[in-house]
């Protein structure tokens, strides 16, 4: 037993100076340059380096796929419907045929045909559904669940696919980890001392800069590598950011290069504990589940928040769910209503390096949060537009959908009208009333022209 002794020592001495080394490195190259808002760009190297290493893969496999000679896939949008838009007027007319028009009696059987087709249509090429499922890409990222030609081609790519995997569980993975409890830990140690000063520049002063440290080391918990545009348009106090919503890391996203109030429902748990020591910080607003439906207490809050102008501005998602980042979706009247000036933000993310899309219909938290700590990393690109306000001869709907507008053409993305809360609804009355609305003045129209002539 005695000769065992030294070489326990000597175990213990390296774990000693494994550990000090690690987390000096950890000190030096990331928690020190998250406190300062400074990057030594060793991320985008590291981006670089992935795409050469993707670009390679993919075209190993398109070269095994035709050696093979077997089908090589291609997302594509669906071919099947490739039909302009047409009103319902001209739709009917074109099924009763050129013989006919719409002045031919009130009601043919053909017109049943319009809608039969337009319900196929909407099946095959669904607008709302495939919103809320992962896009596929077109290269291959080297994790088996963004490709559907992933199969074995080759050694070298097989060994390579290996090796990744290994790199993101047995190093990346553990890394974020302690990344993601010292940035929580911080926010949480941080935000509870500032709490107890006295309101004041000096406590505003160190609560922003809490923040802004605890969100940078969350943001290289997923190795994000963030571009900002437009800064000049960051939002101001007295008003409400709004911008388009793919992931809950949207909020460290931006949170990361701004001061934000935040708006949602308190939580139990770990978000409880962290929104209570938030709050003791900074002047969120947090309702209770009770509170939450009460459309007339939440616009009152949020209104009574904004007409204080050395308030933070709130951010806000008006989507109410998250979107796939390939589109925005209906956005919520309820944040344009109260008249304070919006600053639109668009939030793109690249698919290549990682899939920040939360399916919260077939993920939990902690398996997205575990995927995307197994990803490579988190590339987007955050645009800060123009503030706008809302015009006199507009109504908050209108408003609204000026602002989606404005963010969907600035992030590349699909406009729609759809709203996101049917994933998980069936489609509203309204939106069939509305179709039998328009049968009936067509034809209604038409039996009052006849009865006139």
């Amino acid at each position: 037993m005695s000769s065992l002794l030294p070489f326990d020592s000597v175990l213990c001495n390296l774990l000693g100076l494994s550990l000090t080394l690690w987390f000096t490195l950890l000190l030096v190259f990331i928690i020190v340059p998250a406190i300062f808002g400074v990057s030594f760009g060793i991320r985008r190297l590291y981006m670089h380096t992935l795409l050469r290493i993707f670009t390679w893969a993919t075209l190993r496999i398109e070269r095994g796929v035709k050696e093979n000679r077997n089908a090589l896939y291609k997302p594509l949008t669906n071919g099947i419907i490739a039909r302009e838009r047409t009103s319902l007027e001209d739709g009917i007319s074109e099924l009763r045929g050129s013989g006919s028009s719409m002045e031919d009696p009130e009601f043919a059987l053909s017109d049943i045909f319009y809608f039969c087709r337009q319900g196929m249509e909407s099946i095959m090429d669904d607008e709302v559904t495939k919103r809320f499922s992962a896009e596929e890409l077109e290269t291959w990222n080297l994790l088996s669940r963004t490709n559907y030609n992933f199969q074995h081609i080759s050694l070298r790519l097989t060994v390579l696919w290996a090796l990744g995997m290994l790199v993101r569980y047995t190093f990346l993975l553990p890394l974020r980890i302690a990344l993601a409890v010292t940035g929580i830990g911080l926010l949480v140690f941080g935000t509870t001392v500032v709490g107890y000063l006295p309101n004041g520049r000096f406590k505003e002063f160190l609560s922003r800069h809490v923040h802004l440290m605890c969100y940078r080391i969350c943001v290289r918990a997923l190795t994000a590598i963030i571009t900002y545009h437009g800064s000049e348009n960051r939002p101001r106090n007295g008003g409400i950011c709004v911008a388009n919503h793919t992931s809950p890391i949207d909020v460290i996203i931006l949170a990361s290069d701004g001061y934000y109030a935040m708006v949602g429902q308190i939580h139990g748990g770990l978000m409880g504990v962290i929104q209570r020591a938030m709050v003791k910080s900074c002047p969120h607003v947090w309702f209770e589940r009770s509170e939450v439906k009460d459309r007339i207490l939440v616009a009152k809050r949020l209104t009574d928040h904004v007409q204080d102008k050395s308030k933070l501005p709130i951010l806000i998602f008006p989507e109410g769910t998250c979107i796939n980042n390939t589109s925005v979706m209906m956005f919520k009247k309820g944040s344009f209503e109260i008249g304070a000036t919006i600053y639109p933000v668009a939030i793109k993310y690249d698919p290549r390096f990682g899939d920040a899309f939360w399916n919260s219909s077939k993920y939990g938290m902690v398996t997205y949060l575990l995927r995307m700590m197994t990803s490579w990393a988190i590339v987007c690109s955050v645009w800060y537009l123009p503030p706008m306000t809302r015009r006199e001869d507009e109504d908050a709907v209108q408003f609204a959908n000026r602002v989606k507008s404005a963010i969907a053409r600035q992030g590349g993305l699909v406009d729609l009208l759809w709203d996101g809360g049917l994933k998980r609804e069936k489609v509203k009355d309204v939106f069939k009333e509305e179709q039998q609305k328009l049968y009936s003045r067509l034809i209604a129209g038409n039996h009052e022209n006849r009865s006139r002539s």
